[in-house]
This record gives structure tokens, sequence and C-alpha cells, in this order.
């Protein structure tokens, strides 16, 4: 089998790709936050847990009980001014992570990428994947002069 002189040369699409997967599901929750403010709690609610559990399963138990529940009372007033905050950062984070990806797979901007991974660390393993992918394929990026390194 031929080789073209780059042993890791699926690293960095694979780091890409893992990032933009991590990052879709920060905009979907962050997307589902935001959208929480025109909707009542009690509609909203079954959705607004599933969401959070399913697709960030690394955030520390504590911040999803804030989230979610509020130490156990899901009627509080100050729901629809705390949520789209929340889901506004974490959907940042997620269009982070995914034009971060992009880049990765593209070959271009290192530090863009390497951002894009690690903004993709709230969804869990993926995330951790896609850091070490992109840093491990630091030699594949075109145009930076990282060749040398």
């Amino acid at each position: 089998m031929m080789s073209n002189g780059s042993s890791g040369s699926g690293l960095l699409s694979a780091g890409g790709v893992l990032s933009v997967v991590a990052g879709i599901p920060g905009i979907v929750v962050g997307g589902i936050l935001i959208a929480h403010i025109s909707a009542t709690l009690q509609e909203w609610y079954n959705v607004i847990s599933a969401a959070v559990y399913w697709f960030l399963p690394f955030l520390p138990i504590g911040w999803v009980n804030y989230l979610v529940h509020r130490a156990g009372d899901p009627g509080l007033s100050d729901y629809p001014f705390r949520w789209p905050i929340i889901g506004g950062c974490i959907m940042v984070l997620g269009i982070v992570a995914v034009v971060g990806g992009v880049s990765a797979i593209r070959r271009k901007r290192f530090g863009l990428s390497l951002a894009g991974a690690i903004c993709g660390l709230i969804s869990g393993v993926l995330g951790i994947l896609a850091v070490v992918f992109v840093a491990l394929g630091k030699r594949e990026f075109v145009g930076e002069g990282l060749s040398r390194v």
C-alpha cells in the first residue's frame, strides 16, 4: 500500500467532523432554550429536560438541576428571563464548534479549528476526541507556516 508521507492524514478530517457533530447539539439545545421565552413552562418542560439530558450529557448535575428543575420547583417565574441567555451562550458555543469543524476539514486556520473543537467539549466525548484529533493534525494545516513544526 502506498503512502503519501503523512501518517495522520485522516486525523484532521476526523477532528473536523467530530467538531461539527459535537456542535450541532449545542445549536439545537440553545435554540430550544431561546424558543422557551415564547411558550409557557409546562408546555416545554419535558422537551427542555430531555434536550438537556440527551444532548449535553456531561454538564455537571448541579447545572442541570439549575437549568431544568431549579431545585425541584419548575414553576418559578424567572425562567423566561434566564433560559434564553443560557441558550444563547450554548448556541454560540455550538456555532463556533461547527465553524471550527468546517475550518479543520478545509485545513485552514488552526486557531479557529482548535477553538471550535474546544467549544464542542460541552457535548462530551465527541468534543474531547475532536480536540485531540485537531491538535494531532496540526501539521496538516496549509498556509500558516506550520509545516516547519
